[in-house]
């Protein structure tokens, strides 16, 4: 088989899979990414070799990226991120940093991260769109969980689950530093 011919192939069934995982008609799809029901068909039978405009905004109305379309894999996928390629994106003079671990499209955006704030510091956050779950586990020192201005104190060994759609932060009120996990869940939006 032909590398256009497996990419075909990966389109067809990863279209028709991220479609049926969204619950997506065939003429939703179609509407939302700007191109007629029949090439949908099309595409979804590996009946065509559509363009890279086209495959981008069909990636864009199923809120999955061109790379997980032409996804050859077939298999149960496994994606192992060493330490040193996790992405540090918040840090600050005292010490506190986030560090975005690793992250999936399940069926939105799903993320894992390692936090650290420093005593006395804290990491405000606006609002995620509404059905955004989060949960965190802490290994070591006391966080100050504030969900909507309610401030909740998970201590080492504690877990906790919260909707994150409304404003909430994340402090260390006390003298240790404080260590722990966090996992985001943002769904998808139809």
């Amino acid at each position: 088989m032909s590398d256009l011919d497996l990419l075909t192939q990966s389109l067809a069934r990863n279209v028709r899979h991220w479609r049926t995982e969204r619950g997506f008609t065939l003429d939703t799809l179609a509407s939302r990414a700007g191109v007629s029901r029949g090439m949908v068909i099309q595409i979804e039978q590996a009946r065509t070799n559509p363009s890279i405009g086209t495959v981008v905004k069909i990636g864009d109305a199923l809120g999955v990226s061109i790379t997980t379309l032409l996804d050859y894999e077939q298999g149960p996928k496994v994606r192992v991120v060493p330490g040193d390629q996790a992405v540090r994106l918040w840090s600050t003079e005292g010490g506190s940093h986030n560090r975005l671990l690793v992250g999936a499209e399940a069926p939105g955006p799903f993320e894992m991260w390692e936090w650290r704030l420093a005593p006395g510091e804290g990491s405000p956050s606006d609002p995620h769109p509404q059905g955004t779950v989060e949960l965190l586990h802490v290994t070591s020192g006391e966080l100050a969980l504030v969900v909507d201005g309610v401030v909740h104190r998970v201590p080492a060994g504690a877990s906790a689950t919260f909707e994150a759609s409304v404003a909430h932060e994340y402090r260390n009120d006390g003298s240790a530093p404080v260590e722990m996990m966090l996992a985001v869940s943002v769904p998808f939006e139809r």
